[in-house]
């Protein structure tokens, strides 16, 4: 008996797994995440409360690159944003806020970006170098952005549009957005 047959009969009654848990590879990938996707924009866009934490940060240093991008945006997609080539369609300065003036302005842009489709953001929170402790709103707003699911990436800003002391911001595109103006973001 040769190994092939041996092996073949010690397998003759396996059977294979039921998966229920892994997507189908078959549906295209824009399919499988558009339920959710537009969830996110409507459910954001609708919250009343302001989630965000108001409690103490890991801290950044005011000449620290802050980056963040979910898994699934292409790589093309996060250099240009990385690079300062997509348009800001809003544009947030928060010099001169509290923690608590600026938790709520960056609330609600998102909020008001969200319910106008808006794709690319630039959030000016300064470097920081004399509050105490430095870097104090900056720390903030990369927390911040981490926390809001309509966030699908973020990278410090060219030195042209506020360097270490601002942030591109990329906003997950609605459905609704998708089907009226195909993205310049892919």
């Amino acid at each position: 008996m040769s190994h092939d047959d041996d092996f073949l009969k010690q397998m003759s009654d396996v059977a294979p797994i039921q998966q229920d848990k892994v997507a189908d590879l078959n549906k295209p990938q824009n399919e499988l995440n558009a339920d959710y996707r537009q969830k996110v924009a409507v459910s954001f866009a609708n919250k009343q409360s302001n989630f965000l934490t108001d409690g103490e940060v890991k801290p950044v240093k005011p000449d620290e690159i802050i980056e963040f991008k979910l898994d699934g945006v292409q790589p093309g997609v996060y250099k240009k944003l990385r690079q300062g080539k997509y348009g800001f369609d809003d544009h947030l300065d928060l010099h001169r806020k509290t923690v608590a003036e600026a938790r709520e302005a960056v609330y609600q842009l998102l909020r008001h970006s969200a319910r106008n489709h808006y794709r690319c953001l630039l959030i000016t929170h300064g470097k920081g170098l004399r509050s105490d402790p430095p870097a104090r709103l900056k720390s903030y707003v990369n927390r911040w952005l981490r926390q809001v699911d309509l966030v699908i990436a973020f990278h410090s800003a060219q030195p042209q549009h506020g360097g270490t002391g601002s942030v591109y911001v990329l906003l997950r595109k609605s459905e609704q957005s998708e089907k009226l103006n195909p993205s310049k973001y892919d």
